[in-house]
């Protein structure tokens, strides 16, 4: 097909989808409306019927509206999904979902999905495609992609993508491709606690408990918002039976609201709090002595560094009182071993938030809440020994990687990566010049900071790919947009959690000409000449390879939803992933690397007067950058998309609530309806990431509340490789 389409002539509008599902909520209603035809035939293998008149049958699947991946039942009725509910087996569920798990079906049935392959007919950013073949366009992609790679080196092709299922295909194809240019989107959230707890621990993220915790730090860390199904529910648990819960934060979040304790804490001083606390527990001799005896090395060194920063110090820097803060070093020490400080999630607040995950990380260990080896979140490895599908070794790469990692970011993880420096490095061409970019379920132009200097990267480059659902922000400026199924449509690699492991597959079929991950990097892998790094027939295949070495049938795995493997016991010495082998209070890496080896203070920078500090956070109704366009989200969505100021600040400015009020940085500006809140401090203001969508494909969330990056300036952890997101300062007044 070689007719140019325009985006009314091929997705149809929301009334439209509304009218239709409005007829009889079926596949013949539908099709009858003009939006799919989708016929009533239940996923294949699948035989769990529902009596009753609510459902045909359900599917054991796992949902992907956020990286905690919850299990799903999936209730479908005439081919349709009708509810999603949480998998009772699966631990992060436990049987609930939250609000955006519930919704996760308006993905599917969003009117404005790709369902077709499109290929770029205008100048890039016009959103002007036309409709193409499957082969017509994985052909394109693969001759520019051979082309770049032949003209300038493998080096010279960009690959990104979020975390999800299928991102070891994705890495597979960049490593097989040559490539050492990966970004990923941690260093915009937590590579500053992952890095500090690998420096600490040898794990990236430690595993949380909360049985019977009677005291718990949340320095940021908004769980009611911010949710993990599971271990919100567990916070809400412990909460109700009597546990202190103690939340730093300049807004007065849910959580705040649901704690004991919620204190405003200057942005950028929780290092000094922490700091104070260590004081505290170390000098008045409250830490677990057997435990830092026996287990940790480097506790002199902190012991003396410490000293300075009493509670006096911290409260004149934090605007916390000094009695409070040392009420709290003494509460938190009594209540061990039922106690701990939160590692927390997105720490890319400040550059100094890599010392702030330090000695929160240090803190645990002072009273003996220390994570072991294994004893993580989300495993680096496999650790039930999946199997996979034979392959051959990747080329040898040689050239330097664009985000400075590892010869300007020696201590950043290779699969963490510095995401804003590849943008960076883009403009100035250095170390060289990237060519190309390949980017899966991301979406560069709103996550980045300072958008202006993201698209004027886009605008340097000769070839740009897409493997997404929609036409998001980024897909936009895209030469070709390959459309991949929703997760209700599609097989993903299985995922192990703790000893059981889990199946995403179809709940039906699949709309239009979407394919899954696993399809489309199999077959550009093919194009591509790397068909030998693709070694699976199909989807059910690949996971049957998965699933070998456990003698578990696939048909068996689709029937029941996961199955169980054999828990190794742990031995019964205690052993940290580290150089030392124990916790490492103090590090010889970061001695060697040329930063302190403990924990010590770093001042942040702070807004000049007039300006405020640019907060910015989760809510409960979306996911970062990915749920705006929902239907069912965006009816809930109040006062999610306006920018909160206090009514102090307010009232200086002439500034009521609900007006319009311009948001101004040192990189951009944003127009944005205010909303008046005593829940901020008066020398912040909060902005919600994720509005301000600029692509007209996305007809819900075009222009609805504004972007957060146009404004956020570029400042990175040096140790860390973390975004300070909330190093950007703004004035505010009134449009």
């Amino acid at each position: 097909m070689t007719e140019e389409i325009t985006r009314e002539k091929w997705l149809l509008s929301r009334r439209q989808f509304l009218k239709g599902a409005a007829l009889a909520g079926t596949g013949a209603a539908l099709a009858k409306a003009g939006i799919f035809d989708l016929t009533p035939a239940r996923a294949q293998g699948t035989t769990h019927f529902l009596p009753g008149p609510t459902a045909d049958y359900q599917v054991y699947t796992m949902c992907e509206m956020c990286v905690w991946r919850c299990g799903v039942v999936a209730k479908v009725r005439n081919g349709v999904v009708e509810k999603l509910d949480g998998n009772p087996n699966h631990p992060h569920s436990l049987g609930n979902l939250c609000a955006r798990g519930q919704s996760g079906l308006m993905m599917t049935y969003d009117p404005d999905r790709v369902l077709a392959p499109l290929m770029r007919v205008g100048e890039r950013g016009s959103g002007r495609f036309r409709q193409a073949t499957w082969d017509e366009a994985l052909d394109f992609t693969a001759e520019q992609m051979l082309r770049i790679k032949d003209t300038y080196g493998p080096q010279a092709m960009v690959f990104s993508s979020t975390h999800n299922l299928s991102q070891p295909l994705f890495e597979n194809l960049l490593n097989a491709y040559g490539s050492p240019n990966y970004g990923t989107q941690r260093s915009l959230c937590f590579n500053a606690m992952v890095t500090a707890h690998l420096l600490t621990y040898g794990i990236q993220e430690p595993a949380r408990r909360y049985d019977g915790m009677k005291y718990i730090i949340l320095t940021g860390r908004n769980l009611m918002e911010g949710i993990s199904t599971s271990e919100t529910r567990q916070l809400m648990q412990v909460i109700s039976e009597g546990a202190h819960v103690v939340v730093l934060d300049p807004r007065f979040t849910k959580t705040a609201a649901k704690a004991g304790e919620w204190l405003p804490i200057k942005p950028g001083m929780d290092l000094a709090f922490h700091l104070a606390l260590i004081n505290v527990i170390v000098s008045e001799n409250l830490y677990d002595r057997n435990f830092v005896n026996n287990y940790t090395v480097g506790f002199d060194e902190l012991a003396e560094s410490v000293k300075p920063y009493t509670p006096r110090w911290a409260a004149e820097l934090t605007e916390i009182p000094e009695a409070t803060i040392y009420r709290i070093a003494h509460e938190f020490a009594a209540a061990a071993p039922f106690a701990f400080a939160h590692p927390n999630w997105r720490t890319s607040n400040f550059v100094n938030s890599f010392q702030t995950e330090r000695a929160v990380a240090v803190l645990n260990a002072l009273i003996g809440i220390c994570p072991e080896q294994g004893d993580c979140i989300f495993p680096e490895e496999d650790h039930v020994g999946l199997g996979s599908p034979p392959q051959p070794a990747y080329p040898r790469i040689s050239a330097q990687r664009l985000d400075g990692v590892p010869w300007k970011y020696p201590l950043v993880p290779l699969k963490l990566g510095v995401f804003q420096e590849i943008r960076d490095n883009i403009l100035t061409g250095q170390p060289y010049q990237a060519r190309g970019w390949f980017f899966s379920r991301q979406n560069p132009i709103m996550s980045l900071p300072d958008q202006a200097k993201t698209i004027q990267a886009f605008e340097k480059l000769e070839f740009i790919v897409s493997v997404d659902i929609i036409l998001n922000d980024s897909s936009w400026y895209a030469d070709v947009i390959l459309p991949e199924a929703t997760y209700l449509e599609r097989y993903d690699p299985v995922l192990a959690v703790g000893n059981r492991v889990f199946i995403r597959q179809p709940v039906v079929e699949s709309l239009g000409e979407a394919r899954s991950a696993l399809w489309i990097y199999r077959e550009l892998g093919r194009r591509l000449g790397l068909q030998d790094f693709f070694q699976y027939v199909d989807e059910e295949d690949y996971i049957r390879q998965q699933i070998a070495p456990f003698g578990v049938t696939l048909e068996h795995l689709k029937q029941v939803g996961y199955f169980d493997v054999p828990r190794e016991k742990k031995s019964g010495e205690r052993t940290w992933d580290t150089p030392s082998g124990k916790v490492e209070i103090a590090s010889e890496t970061l001695r060697r690397a040329g930063f302190s080896a403990v924990p010590v203070w770093e001042a942040p920078p702070e807004p000049p007067a007039g300006r405020f500090y640019l907060l910015t956070g989760k809510v409960g109704q979306h996911t970062q950058f990915a749920t705006q366009n929902n239907a069912y989200l965006t009816e809930v969505d109040y006062h999610t998309h306006d920018l909160w100021m206090h009514p102090s600040s307010a009232a200086e400015r002439g500034i009521r609530d609900g007006d319009r009020v311009r948001v101004v940085s040192d990189v951009g500006e944003v127009e944005i309806t205010v909303w008046v809140t005593e829940g901020i401090r008066p020398d912040c203001v909060y902005m919600a990431p994720g509005f301000g969508h600029t692509s007209r494909g996305l007809k819900k969330a075009y222009g609805r509340g504004a972007n957060a990056s146009r404004v956020h300036v570029t400042y990175t952890d040096p140790v860390s490789g973390g975004q300070a997101l909330t190093q950007t300062f703004v004035t505010v007044e009134k449009a």
